[in-house]
């Protein structure tokens, strides 16, 4: 497999890259969640040194929590979020590395973090990768990466974790609008991610006794550096920006907002489901 042929993981630069559209002045706007909501929480993210895991990552650690966030090769970029965490006025996150490709990789992840920590409030799964090919240039490989980073590192993730989560454990897992659509070239991540909402649906049937609530977050079309490996970037956006009527892209921090209100009490009742954050795109035939 060659390493053209991958999207990498969500690790991109230390900029956050400028959203389309107008989007919203959120500190001009009542919050929704203030203060500090999730003072002593512990939070843990993977993929946290893309552009949406910084994001979450400050949000959590503005409201108070202790952070963790893993990453696999974007050092510059985990600095990053890293630095944001620290001037959000978070405690120092733990900041773990890992290839979940490999396939010890999740249970290994897992035993580390809880070297340093004693229980999980709240398992954002947020790592992903891929590859973007025609489905009859797919080989064995390409689908054993996709499966394995997106779907596969979620399920042992979550079952290693959720035995150190109480009642009110949430275990939120990154999706994306390819799960239930055809786009071209997105067979294996689409594949990949329709396995994951399959898997959330399944982990909140057997975690829901346990006062565990599981559920899936799929954003549209967000700017982020993922979006610049595929050939048709521009036409995927000018689609999304038609289609979305509200009439701007989704934002990492609108990903944020969401993330943090399913890991809130207010969210107890929702289980088990797949949140659309897209601004409508989704609802457009």
């Amino acid at each position: 497999m060659d390493a053209e042929d991958i999207v990498p993981p969500h690790e991109g630069s230390n900029e956050s890259p400028r959203s389309l559209g107008t989007a919203r002045d959120h500190a001009s706007l009542l919050p929704r969640m203030s203060g500090r909501s999730f003072e002593g929480k512990r939070v843990f993210i993977t993929g946290g040194s893309g552009t949406i895991g910084r994001a979450l990552c400050e949000r959590f650690a503005e409201r108070g929590a202790h952070i963790a966030f893993s990453y696999f090769s974007g050092h510059e970029a985990a600095d990053a979020t890293l630095r944001a965490v620290q001037r959000a006025g978070g405690k120092e996150p733990l900041v773990l590395r890992s290839n979940l490709w490999e396939a010890d990789a999740p249970e290994e992840l897992a035993k580390e973090l809880m070297k340093e920590w004693d229980t999980v409030d709240v398992f954002i799964s947020n790592a992903a990768s891929g590859v973007l090919k025609p489905m009859q240039e797919l080989t064995a490989k390409h689908w054993d990466w996709c499966f394995n980073i997106n779907a596969r590192s979620f399920m042992l993730l979550a079952t290693e974790l959720a035995p150190k989560m109480t009642e009110g454990g949430r275990i939120l897992a990154l999706s994306s609008y390819g799960a239930t659509k055809a786009i071209p070239m997105y067979a294996a991540i689409g594949a990949s991610k329709a396995a994951l909402e399959s898997i959330v649906r399944n982990l909140a049937l057997e975690f829901g006794p346990k006062g565990i609530t599981v559920n899936a977050i799929s954003p549209g079309i967000v700017e982020t550096q993922a979006l610049d490996f595929f050939p048709n970037k521009d036409e995927l956006i000018r689609i999304a920006k038609l289609k979305t009527s509200v009439g701007r892209l989704v934002t990492p921090d609108d990903v944020a907002d969401v993330c943090e209100f399913m890991a809130s009490p207010l969210a107890d009742m929702i289980h088990g489901q797949t949140i659309h954050v897209d601004g409508g795109y989704s609802i457009l035939a």
